[in-house]
């Protein structure tokens, strides 16, 4: 379909729109044209859009990783948890 078309069959989506629901379309357009302008490079948008090993990095519990800690976590809940006393800080561990 030929960018004049589908101009044209916007005008008349916009002509049959509420007036009411302008001002929402204004904003929209801008909120497009805002994102148009400041597109992000091909290399970075593929970074950004790679959530999972963006969020992995950020936790650093990435692919050098070498152990899952929830194979750990009796190993991890022994030096946290004190034996007579259960959850809570203690005057030695604020030293």
């Amino acid at each position: 379909m030929s960018t004049l078309v589908i101009r044209q069959q916007l005008l008349e989506t916009i002509d049959e729109l509420p007036t009411e629901t302008l001002s929402e379309l204004a904003v929209f357009l801008d909120y497009l044209r805002f994102k148009t302008s400041n597109a992000m490079p091909k290399a970075e948008k593929q970074s950004v859009t790679d959530g999972s090993s963006f969020l992995l990095a950020i936790a650093g519990i990435g692919a050098s990783a070498e152990t899952d800690s929830a194979e750990r976590n009796e190993e991890i809940l022994a030096t946290e948890i004190d034996p007579l006393r259960g959850w809570g800080l203690s005057r030695e561990s604020l030293a």
